[in-house]
């Protein structure tokens, strides 16, 4: 399985929508606390070509996008697959 790296907030709804459903599929993933980290949000805004909101998710390096990125990836059934490389 490839390296999974969330970026989050504790308050963030769709941050635990996305790791509901990373962990529905069995997928192991590092969570990046960001609350109260102002340096690494701003790292995390520039490893995801500008997008500064949580989640962020990363699959075996390539950058997925957020929550709603995630959801319609599974929903064209493409997450299974890199999940799987």
């Amino acid at each position: 399985m490839p390296e999974i790296i969330v970026y989050s907030k504790s308050t963030c709804p769709y941050c635990r929508a996305a790791k509901a459903l990373l962990a529905q599929k069995g997928a192991a993933f590092t969570e990046i606390d960001l609350t109260t980290d102002p340096e690494g949000q701003r790292a995390m805004a520039k490893r995801a070509n500008g997008r500064s909101t949580v989640p962020q998710i990363f699959i075996g390096g390539q950058h997925i996008g957020g929550c709603d990125d995630l959801h319609a990836l599974d929903a064209r059934g493409r997450l299974d697959p890199l999940l799987k490389a």
